[in-house]
Parts: structure tokens; sequence; C-alpha cells
């Protein structure tokens, strides 16, 4: 296996920094537009399988001809959202297999948006499938952590907890603290204005996908080892697009713990028109003004060291038990940010998310998966996936989950 990380940020730092515990590739290549940050890294971890490269992820020509220079067979996008379709577009000109961790980006309705869909996260890869799959390629879309981790936890719970599925609730929070900062995102800010500020979208079988208000809904959940109850509202996220094409589920929800502070950020933000992606002329320079923001804010990947507590990602799951009895549970995965930082030198909340699609590049070289088209991760087996991600290494990824059986409502 040959691969590309596109994407020399927290979360493709903090990929390179895991792959290269493990001898599953036979080489692999950093790259960003900003050739400085990619030597750097390589320069840093000093393993011969490593090459830094330069590349324009906006070019789908650039990317292909990337792929095929250093005979790319399995590309990791790392990159910010709006890059997804000109690397998607880029890989499958060169035959390379695909994975990513957000999909290509949403269009609120025109006219209903907190009702309606428009188009949704992912519509353009999915109406690529079938090309994807005559040419016999994969493109597994979503394997990060949130979306990623989260789609193999309801995929586990499907085959293995549940007889049938009612709810597969997606709950994020974190006690994360960043000393010296009034506002300091742990992620990019510009996928996270992206997700937050869209109309959340939920899923339900009789109903189909519909939208609501940002931020609708908020539920107080209680987050476990130590992290405690967390204030979660909707947001716009991959699983809910995701899970109901491969699980039963009769209703999918995304809520993220952000708390007042933060959603009061966003709403200035927007209030402000802070959050458009549209250039504005500046002194007769075009300048988009979220790119400002992301520019003014500090760089999560910077973070860690001034970064304390933890972050977790999990799904409720509520259904019927493999017993035919009412049951509800939730499944995560807890990092804590002083184990991710002295262990990998990568704080919690990129570490989380880059562990997640080196561990489903390291079962497609086993062969362990295999499949074509363009695929989430609940079209996989979730076990082995799981199991690698919980083993102690050197076998595994010495990273474990955990389920807790919660009341049934």
């Amino acid at each position: 296996m040959r691969i590309l990380v596109i994407g020399a940020g927290g979360v493709g730092s903090a990929a390179v920094r895991i792959a290269v515990r493990r001898s599953f590739f036979e080489a692999l290549v950093l790259a960003d537009h900003d050739p400085a940050r990619p030597q750097r890294l390589v320069g840093e971890l000093g393993d011969d399988r490593l090459a830094a490269a330069t590349v324009d992820a906006s070019d789908p020509a650039a990317v292909a001809a990337l792929v095929r220079e250093h005979g790319v067979t399995h590309v990791l996008n790392a990159v910010d959202p709006r890059f997804v379709m000109p690397v998607f577009e880029g890989c499958f000109a060169a035959g390379a297999t695909y994975l990513d961790m957000a999909m290509s980006l949403s269009r609120p309705h025109p006219e209903r948006p907190h009702e309606l869909p428009g188009v949704m996260l992912g519509d353009e890869q999915f109406a690529a499938a079938p090309d994807w799959e005559a040419a016999g390629r994969l493109a597994l879309v979503g394997i990060g952590v949130e979306p990623g981790l989260s789609d193999m936890f309801a995929r586990y719970a499907e085959d293995h907890l549940f007889s049938e599925v009612d709810e597969l609730g997606v709950r994020d929070g974190a006690n994360l603290v960043v000393d010296g900062y009034g506002f300091a995102p742990s992620f990019s800010i510009w996928t996270t204005i992206e997700e937050c500020l869209n109309p959340p979208l939920v899923f339900e079988r009789d109903r189909g996908w519909y939208t609501t208000a940002p931020f609708s809904d908020p539920e107080v959940f209680d987050f476990p080892e130590g992290i405690g109850p967390v204030e979660c509202v909707n947001v716009e996220h991959e699983e809910v697009v995701l899970m109901p094409r491969w699980t039963s589920a009769r209703t999918v929800t995304f809520k993220y713990g952000l708390g007042d502070e933060f959603i009061g950020v966003l709403q200035t933000l927007h209030r402000l028109g802070l959050d458009s992606t549209v250039p504005l002329q500046v002194g007769g320079v075009p300048v988009s003004p979220r790119d400002v923001v992301a520019a003014a804010l500090p760089d999560p990947a910077t973070l860690g060291d001034r970064m304390r507590g933890k972050t977790c990602a999990g799904v409720l799951v509520r259904g019927r038990g493999t017993d035919g009895e009412p049951r509800a549970v939730y499944l995560y995965h807890v990092v804590d940010n002083e184990w991710s930082m002295a262990e990998y030198g990568a704080q919690a909340v990129v570490w989380q998310t880059a562990v997640n699609p080196v561990v489903a590049l390291e079962l497609l070289a086993a062969g362990t998966w295999s499949g074509s088209g363009v695929l989430g991760p609940e079209a996989f087996d979730a076990q082995p996936f799981l199991d690698l991600l919980a083993a102690p290494a050197p076998q595994g990824y010495g990273s474990p989950w955990g389920m807790r059986e919660e009341p049934v409502s």
C-alpha cells in the first residue's frame, strides 16, 4: 500500500504520526499547499517510508498528477470540506482508493431551509457512485471519528446488540479547556462554522430527511469517564446521511455539546456575516470573511500544550435487544488530552479524528475490508475495526472503547 495524505494540518499530521508506528504500508506521502509543513513533519519523524510534497487540493488534475507521480494506491483527504470534490475527482481520475473524514458540502433549501433539505452532505459524492462501482474502485467516505467511529458503533449495535433499532443518536461532548485563550476551538473553525450554522438534518424512516433551525432541541446528556452533563443541540452532520443508508434505524440524530458561550460566538459571527465564504473586496483584494476568522484564531493543532480534559464521541442506541426486550446503550470512545499529547504529540480532538482512517487503511491493506462504489463506514464489518482500535499496541492501536447501559424510556 502506497498512501497519500493530503493536508498537513492537525488531523493530517496526527494521522502520519499514528501510521508510522504501523508496518502495513510501503510508502506515505504527506502533501500540503504549504511545502514547509509536510517537510517539517517528515524531517521530525525520520521514517524512510515518508516523503513530503506540495499540492493544490482545489485542482483535481494536480491531485491526479501527484497520485501518479508517487504510484499512490490510497489517498486520505485531510483538508477541509470545500476541497472534498476536487480531491475525490482527482483520485478517481488517477485510479486510487479514496478516504475522507468529511463529505461534500450541503446547500440549504432556497425557500424552506428549516423544514426541507436542499443539497445534502455527500450528495455530490453519491451521485458519482455508479462510476466508482463500474470502475471497481472504492471511495470510503466519512471515516474520521464523527462521522466514522460513530458509524462503526451503529453498525456494531445493529449486528450484535439489537434485534430492532428505534434510534441512533450521536452524542458528542467534552470538558476540554484551553488555557490562555478567551475563545479557541479545538477543531477547524471553518468546518465548525459550516456544520453548526447550517440547518441540522434529522432522519425518520416514515418521513425521510428533514431540517430544523440551528441549535434546536437542546438536551442534557451525561458523558462518561468524568466529563459529566453537557447540553447538546442538533447540528448538521454526515451520520444522519450515512446511517439510514446502511442500517434499519427508524430515527437518526446528531447532537453536539457546544455550550452557551460557543453558540453565542457562532451566532454573532453569523449576524455580522463573518461566517460567509463569499469574498469581499478589502482594499482591492478579495477576502473571504470566514477565512479571516480562521486566520485570526489559533491553529487547533498547536493548542495541545495548553489544553486539558477529555473528549467523547459516541452513539446512543435505543430499540430491542437480541432477547426482544427494550434496551438502550451508549457506545463511546474517550480520549484524554494528557495521554494523546504525551504519547503522540497531538491534541485529543485531532488524534481521535485521525486514528480511525489509519485503522481503516490497515484493514484495507490486510484485505479484511474491501468493496467498490461510494460507501460509508456502515457498509463494512465493525468488529475487526473496533478490535484493532482497542487492542494493546503493538498488535493494535491501544485505544479502547466503552459501552454503558442506559435507562429504557
